[in-house]
């Protein structure tokens, strides 16, 4: 007789009905994806299928259902806060349904690139694609190439309208605080996000009757803002009379920041910065960085519905202007 212990049997449906107090037959259709579940039925069982280590034969389930439960998604550049927190956003999300993702990244701004990654999520046989951050050209190109499959970008049509709303939230508060020559840090031109950023801020200055004020564009990242700084504080010091910039996101604001810093130039008093997604470092930079909160785990759920053909996803809660210590008043010659 062997002295090894016996191998403790693995949790079925059985043990995940009854932790999650369901029939076998609710945990079946969570299980599958079907859509007559209540929310916090779903919730309750996927808490179990959590606690318990429950594991989807997926051989089985895709000869049974046809499907494997997954979704795809297509990221670019990861070590940029934005994309990051996407995958584990979308992550997140799908878990709640009862779905896991694959992640295969890409050059965003590379048609071709954009569609090896998609044919390799499709070889995988998911159910559907979602697009994070992605480039105009390169999402339309994927949608016409790809006409019978389910596709998405987490910062696409209604979401979008969170991005040009949270940025008009920032420029409405400089100019609530006196600021009336406001310039503009925006993201890189091909990506839908910056966009739409950058027309919510003019959209806000064209309705309190401004000047858009000068622009410049980065590449999201605090070095190249860094390298912009220079002229920013030309802008400053000089007759153009800026008093505060919006910029597009926090990594280039903590950049800026730094630019202006060796420029001599002191950030709220001489200028004011916004940044725009609230990392977690944003209260930590010098100053602290005001900023636009975006319910990320709402446009990921969103996402996913709309993939999914699910009419039951809640809307994201509206972006969140987070005020701190980078933005003050002008101050008066």
């Amino acid at each position: 007789m062997s002295d090894a212990k016996a191998r403790p049997s693995r949790a079925g449906v059985r043990e995940v009905a009854a932790a999650a107090g369901v029939s076998t037959q609710t945990v079946s259709r969570v299980i599958n994806g079907q859509l007559n579940v209540r929310p916090e039925t779903r919730e309750r069982v996927v808490a179990a299928m959590t606690a318990l280590d429950y594991r989807v034969n997926n051989a089985a389930r895709t000869l049974g259902t046809r499907t494997t439960r997954t979704i795809g998604v297509i990221a670019s550049d990861a070590t940029l806060y934005g994309p990051a927190v996407g995958i584990a956003a979308l992550e997140s999300a799908a878990r709640e349904v009862g779905r896991w993702i694959a992640t295969a990244y890409a050059d965003a701004a590379d048609e071709a690139s954009v569609a090896a990654a998609a044919d390799r999520l499709l070889s995988q046989g998911v159910d559907g694609l979602i697009v994070l951050a992605p480039h105009a050209p390169t999402f339309s190109s994927l949608t016409a190439a790809y006409p019978g499959i389910a596709i998405a970008g987490l910062h696409m049509h209604d979401a979008a309208a969170g991005q040009r709303t949270g940025a008009a939230s920032a420029v409405r508060h400089l100019i609530e605080l006196g600021h009336r020559r406001i310039g503009r840090l925006a993201g890189p031109d091909e990506w839908i996000e910056a966009t739409a950023r950058d027309e919510g801020a003019v959209a806000e200055l064209a309705a309190s009757g401004l000047d858009p004020g000068p622009r410049w564009s980065g590449d999201w990242s605090a070095e190249a803002a860094a390298r912009l700084a220079a002229d920013i504080a030309v802008a400053v010091r000089g007759a153009d009379g800026l008093t505060a910039v919006a910029v597009a996101n926090d990594q280039m604001a903590l950049g800026l920041m730094a630019g202006l810093r060796s420029a001599g130039l002191r950030v709220p008093e001489d200028v004011s910065i916004t940044g725009f997604d609230d990392n977690p470092d944003a209260a930590f930079y010098a100053p602290a960085l005001t900023t636009v909160r975006l319910d990320l785990l709402g446009e990921a759920r969103r996402g996913v519905a709309a993939v999914l053909s699910m009419t039951d996803a809640a809307s994201p809660a509206p972006p969140a202007l987070v005020v701190r210590g980078s933005t003050a008043p002008p101050r008066r010659p």
